[in-house]
């Protein structure tokens, strides 16, 4: 391909992307504020942790496709892929998307294609890209071309989903929709899907929210589970042999930047027609609290005050670096308004980005009275109970991802505890 594309952001979906062009023999110009992950990329260092980057990101830099700087280039192809997070009050912040929008205007072209791959609410496109793009004087659906094309990978499969994932274009013409589905021909196997900008806004956001409500209702079966004296990760997998049945899986809140954000989306655009979509949010949000209660009644049932935590995990899901949302945060803080001591190790997270977060798993559950695990990295699963270096009595253990062993932990000498599992019956009463 003769287009040269400029990649407007370069964080977990931005960088995987623009070096996925790359890689395809495009050339691909990367840009970020971050001065700092800037400098990183340009001497092939990774800011953030996923499969198969690094190798990637050399390959391109050493070809000569990938470049990067602070600021756009000219180019025949721009993909914004910058954060759309939600404010403190779970409105939609689309400043980001404004503003490298802007970004990008003075370079434009007569015949440029604007793609845009950020999750956002529906009408982003029409009511905060369309509007700056105009200040570019070129006339769009004529000499400028605008779509929509949500990222739809999961953090650590991200190359793999990249090239064999379906994925929906939405074109503000029907030749904005044309041109980016050639354009993702060049790598994506999947079937490529066009429709307009606005209905693939609203498809991303409710792929999203059909998983949250889903998730939803599982920590509401495990909260029943518990009261009724059952392991709800068995019923669940006895329930999901049905045919058309896949109900997910309960844990201790949602994280990451998508499904703890994007059905906010919806309830700010329509708070009247989401009354589920709410309802599951407020359910999900509430698990960190609800962990935190079931760790001071373990913990009161042992010590008479000081007690300490240890938490295993940080990030938002197992075998990523990604804290954004994370659940474990919050189960942090309620641990912490109730007086309780907290520290915390995640391997996935090699600098110190919390308060609590210690550098080893070691200084992490030294005199730890619960240990409770928050994410599921491949790294806690295979411990060895019997090789940590734990006070004694040893500490109880709460298992919000049903990733331990009961078995192995219990013949180790722990108390082992598990969300949404009543058979300890009595324990969180």
């Amino acid at each position: 391909m003769d287009k040269k594309i400029c990649v407007v952001g370069l964080g977990y979906i931005g960088l995987p992307t623009a070096v996925m062009f790359a890689n395809s023999g495009v050339y691909v110009h990367g840009v970020d504020i971050n001065e700092k992950a800037v400098n990183m990329i340009a001497n092939k260092q990774l800011h953030i942790e996923e499969n198969g980057l690094q190798e990637r990101l050399n390959r391109a830099i050493d070809e000569g496709y990938f470049t990067v700087s602070t600021t756009p280039v000219e180019a025949e192809v721009y993909i914004v892929a910058v954060p759309s997070p939600i404010n403190p009050d779970n409105t939609a912040n689309l400043e980001y998307i404004r503003q490298a929008t802007a970004s990008i205007v003075p370079y434009l072209k007569p015949g440029a294609l604007v793609i845009l791959e950020s999750t956002v609410p529906p009408k982003t496109v029409e009511n905060v890209m369309l509007p700056e793009l105009r200040k570019s004087n070129l006339t769009l659906g004529e000499n400028l071309f605008v779509a929509h094309s949500p990222e739809r990978v999961i953090p650590g499969k991200i190359f793999e989903e990249l090239v064999n994932n379906d994925r929906i274009v939405g074109g503000i013409t029907p030749e904005s929709a044309e041109l980016t589905k050639l354009l993702y021909k060049t790598f994506v196997q999947g079937e490529i899907h066009l429709t307009d900008a606005t209905t693939a806004e609203l498809v991303k956001v409710m792929e999203n929210t059909y998983r949250d409500v889903n998730i939803a209702f599982a920590n509401e079966l495990a909260k029943i589970a518990e009261n009724i004296g059952v392991d709800i990760w068995e019923a669940i997998r006895f329930a999901n042999f049905h045919p058309r049945v896949n109900i997910h899986t309960p844990g201790p809140g949602v994280g990451g930047h998508c499904i703890a954000v994007d059905p906010w989306f919806l309830v700010e655009l329509n708070p009247e027609n989401s009354d589920i979509i709410h309802k599951a949010r407020l359910t999900n949000d509430s698990m960190p609290q609800f962990v935190a209660k079931k760790a001071n009644s373990l913990l009161s049932g042992r010590t008479a005050g000081n007690s300490k935590v240890a938490i295993l995990g940080l990030a938002f899901k197992g075998d990523v670096d990604d804290m954004r949302e994370s659940p474990s945060l919050k189960v942090i803080d309620a641990l912490q308004q109730y007086g309780i001591e907290v520290s915390s190790f995640d391997p996935h997270i090699k600098e110190l980005q919390h308060p609590t977060q210690k550098a080893t798993l070691e200084e992490a559950i030294e005199d730890a009275d619960l240990i409770i695990l928050t994410t599921d990295h491949t790294d806690f699963k295979q411990l060895s109970p019997d090789m940590l270096n734990t006070k004694e009595p040893k500490p109880f253990v709460l298992d919000t991802k049903n990733a331990l062993s009961r078995e192995k932990w219990e013949q180790a000498g722990f108390h082992y505890y598990k969300l949404g599992d009543g058979s300890p019956v009595g324990v969180f009463n």
